[in-house]
């Protein structure tokens, strides 16, 4: 079953990333790995940083002339930016706090603080390094290969922006191929055109006041076959492990399925899915106010799921902060970062939705070689039709 263990700073000389589980023989586009990694990249609203990084991975293990070998996979997503960094990153040279980017003033929002009292850092660097968004490039790299597994049984993802501070997108239809069309054109990742002009205007204000603003991002899955997931235990229900696995992104507060939080106002008879039985169709539902999911188990529907992006907490105009060391009040540092990364968020929700899903799949069908898993899963499917 699919297992990964990423490594790497944000300056260091680079990302890895270990991938397990994947089985033998599916074939990989190193192209379409890239593609992705570029998506994380772009967005109106991004930083500095985007400019001078170009990710790509270079493979060192586990796929040959192109197709899985069924053994680890090992993928470097090198650091452009590492060659300013070399001395302050610098893993043998023993020196400290002598170098301007010794980090003393924790950011409010980050994990600099706490994160320095939990290890006994006295340099902040040591936490920010690790706990920046940069280590998500090696989540999307494994999403890509994740993605790919998925096609073999017609899934497919979609993320897109729906809204930015307090500026919401109007989705009339959440028709999977006019989102997609919408969305790949877009510089938010937004489908609603009218919406995306006034996000962009107020990203360009918060930037000019050195600011940040936040907002919100949906993931679609389609495709995504009734009965992954498991009701018997807690820590297999797949509503849980899509939470977790979004919520691990940084700047995350918040997540929903289905109707989510409306739930909560709307009476249980306008909540629940009906269900009905023909014979072309089998069981069908009109609407989707589950998001794809009951008891923990997929339920044959649309997996959709949104979740909430705070405004990132390094700003430009620093809020109040201590001085590590001295304990005088000062105010926080400051690093190279976004106005925005709401739609950059997304293709990583996008990115963790998918991995999560090639987990559950991989348990359902299990198979060392793609023909073995494929077999399974066709096998499930007409019991499926039958039932």
């Amino acid at each position: 079953m699919l297992q990964y263990l990423t490594a790497g700073e944000s300056h260091g000389k680079s990302l890895l990333v270990i991938i397990e589980g994947i089985p033998a023989n599916l074939k990989i586009n190193i192209d379409e790995i890239n593609d992705q990694l570029r998506e994380r990249q772009v967005g109106f609203g991004r930083g500095e940083r985007m400019l001078i990084e170009k990710d790509y991975v270079e493979v060192l293990s586990g796929i040959r002339h192109n197709l899985t070998l069924g053994s680890p996979i090992t993928l470097i997503i090198p650091n452009k930016d590492w060659e300013n960094w070399e001395k302050v990153m610098s893993p043998t040279m023993e020196s400290e706090f002598e170098f301007e980017e010794t980090a003393i003033s924790p950011r409010p929002g980050h994990a600099d603080l706490a994160g320095a009292i939990k290890y006994g850092h006295k340099d902040l660097r040591n936490v920010l390094e690790r706990a920046s968004a940069r280590e998500t490039a090696a989540r999307v790299a494994v999403a890509a290969i994740a993605k790919t597994l998925l096609r073999e049984f017609n899934i497919q993802l979609l993320s897109y922006v729906l809204q930015i501070g307090d500026i919401q997108a109007k989705l009339e239809e959440k028709n999977f191929e006019v989102l997609k069309e919408r969305v790949l054109i877009s510089l938010l990742r937004c489908a609603d055109k009218e919406a995306e002009t006034e996000m962009i205007k107020l990203i360009e204000e918060a930037k000019k006041e050195g600011d940040t603003v936040g907002g919100v991002f949906e993931v679609m899955a389609i495709g995504v076959p009734i009965g992954l997931g498991s009701y018997s235990q807690w820590d297999k229900r797949l509503d849980a492990r899509l939470a977790c696995a979004v919520m691990s992104i940084p700047a995350i507060k918040g997540i929903e399925i289905g109707l989510g939080f409306e739930c909560a106002k709307t009476p249980g008879s306008k909540v629940h899915d009906e269900i009905f039985y023909s014979k072309t169709r089998g069981f069908f539902r009109k609407t989707n106010h589950a998001g794809g999911l009951e008891g923990g188990v997929t339920n044959g529907q649309p997996i959709v799921l949104r979740a909430v992006m705070k405004p990132i907490p390094t700003l430009r105009k620093p809020l109040a902060s201590v001085n590590f060391q001295t304990k005088e009040p000062t105010i926080a540092s400051y690093e190279r970062s976004d106005v925005c990364a709401v739609p950059s968020a997304s293709v990583v929700g996008e990115s963790v939705v998918a991995i999560e899903l090639c987990k559950a799949m991989q348990e359902k069908f299990g198979g060392d070689s793609l023909d073995e898993m494929k077999k399974n899963y066709h096998n499930y499917i007409e019991y499926v039709k039958k039932v």
